[in-house]
């Protein structure tokens, strides 16, 4: 599942502007005042003015044998968000390894190295070495509609998780992350989940406003 863009919303451009481009040396291919957009692998992430938002989450896939190297980077520019201790989160029925931090609005961001997607470098990392956008979060009182929604659209597998308190939707290259905020907290922080807007574009097109998905035609 291709994530060509991920738009997300932000009351301050230009903070979000200079820890992207700044700090995690991200490209920027587009900025005006009221929006920024960043080249990331195949993958756009963007950013739009809005007075009013909520936390979100997104994670980039990176080479599969990337994990340790990106850790030292990340190290370098960021506070890591632990879990039990540790800095590196291992998901071995997913057969991958993550990394979380925080952006300048505290948006949970993740770097995900997936062994089944057999992506090798031999690079020194860097934020080049980004594959694409990974995962976006969805977050409800109810799974099952969400899912509906998006599988009218194009069929999509359940790839972890229920309908009832975590599902994740689509494949490694790409997954819809849908919380049922009643029943589940953020990882690793364990934080409330909380409804954020998105626009997504790619083999899905869609805007996700307030709980509800609007299909972009």
């Amino acid at each position: 599942m291709l994530i060509k863009q991920i738009i997300l919303y932000t009351n301050n451009i230009q903070r979000q502007k200079q820890f992207y481009a700044d700090i995690l040396d991200f490209e920027l291919v587009f900025s005006s005042n009221d929006r920024i957009d960043f080249n990331v692998g195949n993958s756009i992430l963007s950013f739009q003015y809005k007075a009013y938002f909520n936390a979100a989450h997104v994670a980039f896939n990176i080479p599969s044998n990337a994990i340790t190297e990106a850790l030292e980077w990340l190290q370098k520019k960021v506070v890591i968000l632990p879990y039990d201790n540790k800095l590196i989160s291992n998901f071995e029925s997913w057969n991958a390894q993550a990394i979380y931090f925080y952006d300048a609005d505290n948006n949970i961001m993740e770097f995900i190295a997936r062994k089944d997607l057999n992506v090798i470098s031999e690079d020194s990392f860097s934020s080049k070495s980004i594959l694409s956008i990974s995962e976006i979060g969805m977050v409800t009182n109810r799974i099952e509609p969400i899912y509906q929604s998006i599988k009218d659209m194009r069929d999509i597998p359940i790839y972890s998780g229920n309908l009832h308190r975590f599902c994740a939707l689509g494949n490694a290259e790409g997954l819809f992350i849908i919380l049922n905020k009643s029943e589940k907290k953020w990882y690793p922080t364990q934080e409330e989940a909380c409804t954020s807007d998105f626009i997504i574009k790619g083999d899905y097109n869609f805007c996700f406003e307030e709980g509800h998905i609007k299909e972009l035609l």
